[in-house]
């Protein structure tokens, strides 16, 4: 029996809007060429409806729902038509840029993944995750714009761990709530962290040094990553990427200008901060 997600397609677009009205960096960004936006969108949606069976159907169902997306990837790659239309969409970007398959099974992997590992004791265990859940979403981006090659997908994969870390301390409340913590369990140890901090209304001290340790981890792989990158792309894609960077760097300042107090606060970037941190990663050509 085939099982329909519980949301129709109008449903999840209307979402995707809304979510990437609220990211910490430009997804698709308006000003680039219908091409392009026309793919990001393809790719994100599919990024999209893969998280959102992991994070939102009903928990009995989500192993039969993400079978049903690895079903269609099936589909997508063996020329056939896809049952659902977000695959639908991504077939026809996937065929058009040569992407492989990897990066798709991987995403849908890491929200297997989700379903029975809730915590993580060390940071190369958390990283070894990002390599599952946002690693993917870069190397698919740098094929889009014809980029990929393996000296800019290992640094794609520092830059895209360095944004899922920092959005596992923007959202350690929420994530704590559905049953995840995302922090390292020997770094909440170092400090003296319970885990039922987490559930506090105001951020404890000996919580943000943790929130702080792991922003300056991913300000290191940020950093990092984007020094080859920004040297070696031309083009869109180095404009897209430069959005991707100041997206992060803004959200890591947001939380520092927060001082690390996630419970009590939803700390995000400004959104006027955006343009000039853009503009300031184009004007820097890496090492």
């Amino acid at each position: 029996m085939i099982i329909e997600p519980p949301w129709s397609a109008e449903e999840h677009d209307r979402a995707l809007d809304r979510l990437a009205a609220r990211e910490n960096f430009p997804v698709a960004a308006r000003v680039l060429p219908a091409r392009h936006r026309s793919a990001l969108r393809a790719v994100y949606g599919f990024a999209r409806l893969v998280d959102d069976i992991g994070d939102e159907a009903p928990p009995e169902q989500r192993p039969k729902l993400l079978g049903l997306v690895d079903d269609d990837l099936d589909r997508v790659f063996a020329g056939r038509t896809p049952a659902l239309p977000q695959l639908r969409r991504l077939a026809e970007t996937v065929h058009a840029h040569r992407i492989p398959e990897e990066p798709f099974r991987d995403l849908v992997q890491a929200n297997r993944q989700d379903q029975t590992v809730h915590r993580y004791e060390t940071f190369d265990d958390l990283k070894g995750y990002c390599a599952l859940s946002a690693a993917p979403v870069g190397r698919i981006v740098l094929r889009l714009f014809r980029a990929h090659t393996p000296r800019l997908a290992a640094a794609s994969d520092d830059v895209c761990a360095a944004l899922q870390i920092v959005e596992h301390c923007q959202d350690a409340g929420q994530d704590y709530r559905a049953g995840r913590i995302y922090l390292p369990g020997e770094d909440l140890r170092r400090f003296g962290c319970a885990e039922d901090d987490l559930a506090r209304p105001v951020t404890p001290t000996r919580l943000r040094g943790v929130l702080a340790l792991q922003a300056g981890r991913a300000r290191e792989l940020l950093d990092g990553g984007a020094a080859p990158l920004l040297a070696d792309l031309t083009g869109w894609a180095r404009f897209a990427v430069a959005g991707y960077v100041a997206g992060g760097r803004a959200a890591l300042s947001a939380l520092e200008r927060g001082r690390y107090d996630v419970l009590a606060h939803a700390l995000r970037p400004r959104r006027a901060a955006l343009p000039a941190g853009w503009a300031r990663a184009l004007g820097r050509r890496g090492r």
